[in-house]
């Protein structure tokens, strides 16, 4: 990646016209030959930019560069501050925190949190549709489906539901839990039509960052 600060003017030439006057801006260039222009501001978004595949040809302080729809940056350069380029190397991508298993992960360990004397029976309880993410009791004893969503929707709902028809006809009665970090309203009236309970689940606080416990609805 290249990093080019310098006082530039920039003019934008393809289905219409656009020009930046000239100001310090950065240059960035990427190893897939992108070029984007910023200011001090705007957060992450450029105030022009060419996509790849384009070309860049650099001449006499007047940066040109081209895409495949033959559309131009033309940027021109008065004076350069800073230049510094850097190999990045591969990148291995996003991991997100707190995906459907990581919750799955927390609630199993700490199953206090769905409710008091509640114990974990098994992980990945099999069904002849497909695993329920918890098979737990409660205090009485009693056998409750407890299925993990980051965002709960409807379809969490009819896929819970299908679940409990299944295993009600091995364990007989059992109850119902959706445990999310957030829900569609939808969600949460089908829910309480079917029996079910919304659990909202703060992630942070499962990791034990905070002292606290679920909201129910």
């Amino acid at each position: 990646m290249r990093l080019v600060i310098a006082s530039c003017s920039v003019d934008y030439v393809g289905r219409l016209t656009a020009h930046l006057p000239s100001a310090v801006r950065l240059l960035l260039v990427k190893a897939d030959g992108s070029v984007s222009i910023h200011a001090d501001d705007r957060a992450y978004k450029p105030l022009m930019w060419m996509s790849p595949p384009c070309t860049t040809l650099e001449l006499d302080g007047l940066w040109t560069v081209t895409n495949k729809a033959g559309e131009q940056l033309v940027i021109t350069v008065e004076e350069v501050l800073s230049d510094v380029s850097h190999v990045l190397g591969p990148d291995p991508g996003l991991v997100k925190d707190g995906v459907e298993k990581d919750l799955q992960a927390l609630l199993a360990d700490r199953c206090e949190v769905l409710g008091e004397g509640w114990t974990l029976v098994q992980r990945e309880y099999a069904t002849d549709i497909g695993p329920v993410d918890l098979l737990c009791r409660d205090a009485t004893g009693a056998h409750v489906l407890v299925e993990v969503k980051r965002h709960a929707e409807i379809d969490g709902v009819e896929q819970l539901t299908r679940y409990l028809q299944r295993v009600s006809t091995v364990l007989g009665e059992v109850r119902g839990v959706l445990a999310a970090q957030s829900f569609k309203p939808q969600a949460k009236v089908l829910a309480a039509d079917r029996g079910i309970v919304c659990l909202q689940l703060d992630y942070d606080r499962l990791r034990g960052m905070e002292a606290g416990t679920p909201t129910l609805f």
